[in-house]
């Protein structure tokens, strides 16, 4: 058996496929019709060896309460070993259905209403609504652009921060989303001393570690031998693989007191057993996926390399920040001297795109737009043809 899903340019039709990407614009508020190159999920088919370990699953045809055996973790071992060097043992995991169901179980289980949650902003948007929705307060540490554009970390703002909120918890975002950055081992270590002094629980949400571009992923746990005592890693196939429809995490923590109290805010909401096709789907990745990831990696870098250059020849007004990892590119719209409002309806009306206004990303983000890029290059140089044309009407 081969690899067949590797014909990236193909275009696929996802409408009428409950696609949130394709098929909720209305309810989103946004009209019919937009190009989507929002949300971060990828437009290609997945891995073939993941699809027939599904039909698999399928033809048996029974779905009942399903817990992962030893061969799932030993596919996961073996992916986490080969590709960032991170061992752990069965005991020392958990799954969720996704990330941020981890974050916000994160929130609950080791803060209390009121208390202040560390994050980096501009950042992925539900890290404000976990803290939110459970009642705590955002507690921002403002990343800087370097002259490149790179955000990097205020480290004397970061601890400061910690130091005046009695910050306990730290959301990391690493691979950061939007801004593109891999946090270096050098970064980490000093991020994690600073948490480690003043007694700050991590929460590294490493869900992109799979596509870095410059650099190496390196698991924050790693950095140091004492963080395992004060990390939670979270991980999945649901980026590198597109199978977040399928409800598939696996967080690691090494610490057993924090495991059992992660474990019991899970207890609490009810939450018990994982969806047999997730589990499936996952141990079909990690197990004979390799050869779609980087096919599909490359595919995409090249992509991120094609957007710089048709940005940097036909759309002035806009810069872009190539990132270091991650298929999510962040747009500096600042030259076109637009409001935030008047830069949305460019985008949206204009020129007929669904991307994520920066906006959402917290106040740092304003006068920025997020592209997804993981995508057939047709749709790409589409979608950068609509913007094009709509940026020279102003």
């Amino acid at each position: 058996m081969s690899e067949r899903n590797l014909d990236f340019d193909k275009i696929t039709d996802r409408y009428n496929t409950l696609s949130l990407k394709y098929d909720y614009a209305a309810r989103r508020g946004m009209p019919e019709g937009l190009l989507p190159l929002w949300v971060a999920d990828i437009d290609f088919p997945t891995s073939s060896y993941i699809q027939d370990a599904l039909k698999a699953q399928t033809e048996h045809g029974i779905f009942g309460y399903s817990e992962p055996l030893n061969s799932y973790f030993e596919a996961l071992a073996g992916w986490m070993k080969s590709h960032h060097g991170y061992e752990f043992k069965n005991n020392e995991t958990v799954r969720t259905p996704g990330i941020v169901m981890a974050l916000a179980m994160a929130v609950k289980a080791f803060t209390k209403e009121g208390d202040g949650v560390l994050i980096q902003t501009p950042v992925y948007y539900p890290f404000y609504e976990v803290i939110e929705d459970n009642r705590r307060v955002i507690v921002r540490n403002p990343l800087k652009q370097n002259e490149e554009g790179r955000y990097c970390i205020d480290f004397e703002d970061f601890e400061k921060k910690i130091s005046e909120n009695g910050i306990k918890l730290f959301l990391l975002c690493n691979p950061h989303n939007p801004g593109g950055s891999v946090w270096t081992a050098a970064e980490l270590l000093k991020i994690g001393e600073i948490c480690e002094k003043h007694g700050v629980i991590v929460v590294s949400d490493e869900i992109h570690a799979d596509y870095v571009f410059k650099g190496k992923h390196t698991v924050f746990e790693k950095v140091k031998e004492s963080f395992k005592d004060f990390t939670i890693t979270c991980t999945s196939p649901s980026k590198t693989f597109n199978l977040a429809g399928l409800q598939i995490s696996n967080i690691f923590i090494k610490n057993p007191a924090i495991r059992r109290a992660f474990r019991k805010e899970i207890d609490a909401a009810g939450y018990s057993q994982l969806g047999v096709m997730g589990l499936v789907a996952a141990e079909a990745a990690y197990r004979h996926g390799e050869e779609w990831y980087l096919a599909a990696k490359k595919y995409i870098y090249d992509n991120i390399l094609f957007t710089e250059e048709y940005i940097r020849k036909n759309i002035p007004g806009i810069k872009m920040i190539r990132p270091e990892g991650t298929y999510l590119v962040w747009l500096d719209c600042k030259g076109l001297g637009l409001s935030d409002d008047e830069l949305d309806r460019l985008i949206i009306n204009k020129a007929r795109l669904w991307l994520d206004s920066g906006k959402i990303f917290g106040d740092e983000g304003k006068g920025f737009q997020r592209i997804n890029v993981a995508a057939p290059r047709k749709l790409i140089e589409q979608a950068l043809g609509q913007l094009s044309a709509a940026v020279n009407t102003l």
